[in-house]
């Protein structure tokens, strides 16, 4: 069936594992019983509950109470549990990653356009005071930690996930597994949209570890039973202001590579913009898009423009293709390096020639949005170097001329 050919396409055996150790059905269980708990002082009466099947549906709001069967074959395991649909508002909506640089920026549009947004984070000593001055609310939950989630899904019609490894973590906890617990949790109970993001191409290169985990967790959350939108990303324009605009004006240096790779860009205010606009359109359910910048740009266009913009000229010092495949195979015979490896890898594709982009004609029509609802790279830069010289000149200072390094 669909879920067994999942499996099969799932990037390691942990899946497998996890499922047939029947952590599927205790997590739906929990989520259930956490449901019931919760809502009935707030929603429901004490007969409500919520449930999750393989590859089905799970329960809709305002549906008549039924029975579903919850099934993992190979344990020879059968739940029955009753459930009833509780009506949640389609405005109530949780964020995952909403700390990072897209999760912010989709946290504000969503405030902008009048949805009641809840933040799943992590809990650490600074808590995102921000996010609350915002107007949205804030609940603690470890991705890790799958017992910790269902709290924040009660009340919730909408989910997006922004969320991602950080260079310290481990990605395939993050990346993999965490993300196959949260869409287990999410249908459990019943969240009628899940948005994820994703990588462009991801499909065409499962050698990279990263693009390996996103490619299989398309395909898991497509047979989760939950309607689904995954938004495959090109590229962001706000890495390149630290990448490469402000090393320019400090006369830091800078490194590359020998290719011809080039990315469409995006704003990751327009990327939450066309985000909202799915969420909003019936016409984005359950389909996999690519979201691309107006134009196409390699390193040596964006250090161009930076040197035009910001008034400097920078010499170029490029790292040889040969040398970063040379360099992955060498760490993958050390443990300690794997994760280095695995970034490598990455790295070995961003400047492997290709192109990140996508005709975006059809994308816009079922978005409801135009090309000119779009910024630019050139519009983005020029914007920054504006504002950051103009600031210089308030302020007295300069930026010397001198060699840079790409």
């Amino acid at each position: 069936n669909v879920f067994e050919r999942t499996l099969a396409r799932a990037p390691s055996s942990s899946l497998e594992s996890r499922v047939r150790s029947n952590t599927f059905i205790a997590l739906s269980l929990h989520a259930v019983m956490f449901a019931t708990s919760t809502s009935v002082s707030s929603r429901t009466s004490a007969s409500s509950a919520m449930t999750m099947t393989v590859g089905a549906k799970p329960a809709r709001a305002g549906r008549r109470s039924t029975t579903r069967v919850v099934r993992a074959d190979a344990a020879d395991a059968t739940v029955s549990v009753p459930t009833s649909g509780t009506p949640v508002r389609k405005t109530s909506m949780l964020v995952i990653g909403a700390t990072g640089t897209l999760g912010r920026q989709v946290v504000r549009r969503a405030l902008d356009e009048g949805y009641d947004v809840r933040c799943l984070v992590r809990p650490r000593q600074n808590p995102a005071d921000f996010l609350r001055d915002w107007g949205a609310t804030t609940v603690s939950a470890d991705l890790t930690k799958p017992e910790t989630l269902p709290p924040a899904f009660v009340g919730v019609h909408t989910v997006i996930d922004a969320s991602t490894a950080r260079p310290e973590e481990d990605s395939y906890a993050i990346d993999w597994e965490a993300k196959c617990a949260t869409i287990q949790t999410a249908a459990a109970m019943g969240i009628e949209r899940y948005v994820f993001y994703s990588i462009d191409q991801c499909d065409k290169h499962r050698e990279v570890p990263l693009m390996n985990m996103k490619y299989a967790v398309e395909e898991y959350l497509k047979v989760s039973g939950m309607d689904y939108t995954v938004l495959r990303l090109c590229g962001f324009m706000q890495p390149l202001i630290a990448g490469y605009a402000v090393p320019v004006l400090e006369e830091q240096p800078l490194w590359g590579t020998d290719d011809d790779t080039r990315t469409a860009y995006l704003d990751t205010q327009d990327v939450a913009k066309m985000t909202l606009a799915a969420v909003r359109r019936d016409e984005a359910a359950n389909k996999v898009m690519t979201l691309a910048g107006p134009k196409a740009y390699s390193v040596k266009d964006v250090v161009a423009l930076c040197e035009k913009l910001g008034g400097a000229e920078a010499k170029v010092t490029n790292v040889p293709v040969g040398l970063l495949k040379f360099t992955r195979g060498l760490t993958r015979f050390f443990q300690w390096s794997s994760a280095a490896s695995d970034r490598l890898a990455f790295a070995e594709v961003l400047a492997s020639g290709i192109k990140f982009d996508a005709d975006m004609t059809e994308t816009y029509k079922i978005l409801g949005m135009n090309a000119e609802d779009v910024t630019t790279l050139e519009q983005y830069l020029e914007e920054y170097f504006s504002k950051i010289l103009k600031k210089l000149k308030e302020v007295g200072g300069q930026s010397r001329q001198n060699d840079f390094y790409l």
